[in-house]
């Protein structure tokens, strides 16, 4: 009894994309010194950030109950709790309903009204625009799609301020810029899973050659991004040292996929573009707490 009760917390758990909220959280995180200008009270940042991961799981959950037939025709997906039949749709359903109250209760009563519909604003951005609207349409969808992943930033931002400034945008544009060539990175080693559920990513629509070029062209863009935290203030020397070497070491792997041309150097990139991420925020609190 006890270890079907574990599956199914495991299986719920599963819905809300717990490694995706990892990212969330920690994008989510060094804006808030920032904004601040020093840390706020660690509860406040605690629960704020507990609202944010709660409305990310709630709109994961929602993707996986809409994709769920198309999850079960891709060997990355089809063992998803729905695809699996671990969990009913309905069930599914109701969940991504009570974290998204939960998470718009949350964040009014921790951290305003701005924070709070911002929450949900990216909620129904990633559920309607992204997964029902772009994704199954346009190759495209990796870019506008982009911006619901960038959400955390401007929420933090919003809830420390009540309104969205320089340090919310800043790093929502370098979670937006970054996330092109992330996802076609996947994209160009898992066409064929791509192809099987019919969901029109860009190598499978424009062809590898085309998808590199513009995963380099995205990575070029995201670097003065990255770089401005430093002259606008909001960052020290420390951070902008760690983020031209981390920019360097990001962009020498994305020139070997176009050099390479193999499934594997696009796979090492995919991995490369997630610790870059990490190491990059993890440098902002560091010198943040420095």
């Amino acid at each position: 009894m006890a270890d079907a009760a574990l599956q199914t917390l495991r299986g719920y758990l599963a819905l809300t994309k717990p490694r995706i909220l990892v990212l969330v959280i920690f994008t989510g995180l060094p804006v808030m010194g920032m904004a601040a200008g020093g840390w706020p009270e660690p509860g406040f940042v605690a629960l704020t950030l507990l609202g944010i991961a709660m409305a990310a799981g709630a709109a994961n959950t929602f993707n996986c109950y809409i994709e769920r037939d198309l999850d079960a025709l891709m060997d990355r997906t089809r063992d998803r709790p729905l695809p699996a039949e671990a969990i009913s749709p309905a069930a599914a359903l109701a969940f991504g309903l009570t974290l998204s109250v939960l998470s718009t209760a949350l964040l009014q009563a921790i951290a305003g009204p701005v924070a709070a519909a911002l929450g949900v604003a990216s909620i129904l951005f990633y559920v309607f625009v992204y997964t029902v609207w772009l994704k199954p349409r346009s190759s495209w969808n990796a870019v506008i799609g982009g911006a619901a992943g960038a959400a955390a930033p401007l929420i933090a931002d919003a809830a420390v301020n009540g309104t969205v400034g320089a340090a919310g945008w800043l790093l929502f544009a370098i979670i937006f810029f970054w996330q092109p060539p992330h996802v076609w990175a996947i994209a160009l080693f898992r066409k064929d899973d791509y192809a099987r559920a019919g969901i029109p990513m860009l190598p499978n629509v424009i062809g590898d050659e085309p998808t590199r070029r513009r995963m380099l062209a995205y990575s070029l863009a995201l670097v003065p991004f990255t770089l401005a935290p430093t002259p606008l203030g909001l960052l020290g020397s420390f951070y902008l040292a760690c983020a031209v070497a981390l920019d360097g070491w990001f962009l020498w792997h994305v020139v070997r996929v176009m050099r390479e041309r193999t499934d594997e150097a696009a796979r090492r990139t995919f991995h490369v573009s997630l610790v870059y991420l990490f190491a990059l925020f993890l440098a902002m609190l560091v010198d943040c707490a420095l």
